[in-house]
């Protein structure tokens, strides 16, 4: 897998964590650097961890799996981006508070990671250089999370939904797209 698809990929995780930093945004009366920091933070550490133990663990089992990686790639990418796409439609809204203490955070952070996980085991199966892939996944999710608190405090849950179907479409697309390169398609 060659860069452009873990930036891309990396993009797509961070969607989750971008749409809740909007939602911390929002409910920030004044814009707080330190807040935004703190968000970023957590989500950019747990998106670069989670990939890690992924791939550890597609690794471990990867001798039971590998006549059908491909197939699992396809899967857990078209599955988590159907999952995104289902809650950029849902009503359900995400709970919108200030508040970024320990226990918020971490819980927001495991949340907006689980795919990032998945994505990992994803990554073992490909052969993809994971301490590469964890360090770009960590930064860009630490940028667009720092972006996103600035946009929810400017312009409020416009963009939190279209972020989050974003972010669906580039993991399905990207799942199609190994599938497609294993079967030589394309």
């Amino acid at each position: 897998m060659g860069i452009l698809e873990v930036v891309l990929i990396a993009i797509g995780l961070a969607m989750d964590a971008f749409a809740v930093s909007i939602c911390k945004g929002l409910s920030m009366k004044k814009m707080s650097c330190k807040k935004a920091i703190i968000v970023a933070g957590y989500f950019g550490i747990f998106q670069g961890l989670m990939p890690v133990i992924g791939y550890f663990l597609g690794t471990t089992f990867e001798s039971l799996v590998t006549k059908v990686d491909h197939w699992i790639a396809f899967g857990l990418l078209v599955f988590i981006g159907i999952n995104m796409l289902k809650e950029a439609f849902s009503n359900e809204s995400e709970n919108c508070n200030d508040n970024v203490d320990f226990k918020t955070m971490v819980v927001l952070a495991i949340a907006t990671s689980i795919d990032a996980l998945a994505v990992g085991i994803t990554f073992a199966f490909l052969k993809t250089n994971i301490v590469l892939a964890s360090i770009l996944i960590a930064i860009i999710t630490f940028t667009v999370c720092i972006i996103g608190v600035k946009i929810g405090n400017k312009f409020g849950d416009k963009y939190e939904r279209k972020s989050e179907t974003v972010g669906g479409l580039i993991l399905i697309f990207m799942g199609i797209k190994i599938l497609l390169e294993h079967l030589s398609i394309i």
